[in-house]
């Protein structure tokens, strides 16, 4: 069947429309990835190596990946938890409207907030000289650091993650709850279930890949993350993307073709993540039609 030439010029002008996302994506997106995979497989003269590969298995670089999944998986941990909880207090648990929409609102900017601010706002409430810290101390008489606490540690950087993984979660799972049935509620009390096996036996079991799919997207999400950790912790706490950064940047450490891959080891590790995410959302999506 022949096009006609409007038909043929509607369509380019929807293409138009999606040309600056395209573009965009294949600036700072494709061509760059394509160009650390590649520079990980390349030595300082370009030639083809291995080297750079096998590097990544020094126990220096391995320690960087599992303090960095360690810390990835406990605020992903926390923010799925307490993320959860707030969701479901705000969906099923008759909180006032106005209630939800300030909460989903400060949620939609927490979510975002990040790097030197975020750094800043915790070593003003946590730090040494931090306002819960002296609250704690001179009203109270209890040295949070004393106990064992520091702000510049794992607890410290998993603790200020949890700022964002939480209001992040919550955005997350808020449409699953939404999606949950009366239906299946009233069918399960109908046949003498009560409020807790309603929970464990129906309500759980569905909402179970949306909350395994918002894991992992939280572990991703922290996983990335540099700029909240270098300002909070400057290189006391080698994650790996501070790792990375080390190497590139050109200090002592410099090689930017181990640097390179570094970043298609984070690569990996993400792609990974997002591939189970997309697989969970996907099946997660069919008890929301």
């Amino acid at each position: 069947m022949q096009v006609s030439k409007a038909e043929r010029n509607r369509k380019l002008f929807d293409w138009l429309g999606v040309a600056p996302f395209m573009l965009f994506a294949l600036m700072f997106l494709i061509v760059p990835t394509l160009y650390l995979v590649t520079g990980a497989f390349q030595d300082a003269e370009g030639h083809f190596t291995l080297k750079n590969i096998v590097d990544l298995f020094t126990d220096k670089i391995m320690s960087s990946f599992s303090i960095s999944i360690r810390i990835s998986i406990a605020s992903a941990i926390g923010g799925v938890l307490l993320g959860f909880y707030i969701a479901w207090a705000l969906v099923l648990g008759g909180l006032p409207s106005f209630v939800r929409s300030a909460v989903m609102t400060f949620c939609g900017v927490a979510s975002n907030f990040a790097g030197v601010p975020l750094a800043f706002a915790f070593l003003s409430t946590l730090g040494r000289l931090g306002l819960i810290t002296v609250l704690l101390r001179d009203w109270f008489g209890i040295n949070l650091y004393a106990t064992g606490f520091n702000l510049l540690s794992f607890t410290g950087l998993t603790l200020t993650y949890m700022y964002f993984q939480i209001p992040l979660m919550v955005l997350i799972i808020t449409p699953a709850l939404e999606g949950m049935r009366k239906e299946w509620r009233e069918a399960a009390e109908s046949l003498g279930a009560t409020h807790a096996q309603y929970w464990l036996k129906v309500a759980l079991p569905i909402l179970l890949p949306s909350l395994a799919g918002a894991f992992v997207l939280l572990f991703a999400n922290s996983f990335g993350a540099i700029a909240t950790a270098f300002s909070l912790t400057g290189s006391s706490l080698n994650i790996v993307p501070i790792q990375l950064y080390a190497q590139i940047r050109g200090d002592v450490l410099h090689n930017a073709n181990l640097g390179y891959a570094l970043a298609f080891g984070m690569i990996v590790v993400t792609a990974i993540s997002n591939i189970i995410y997309i697989t969970l959302r996907v099946r997660a999506e069919r008890w929301q039609k």
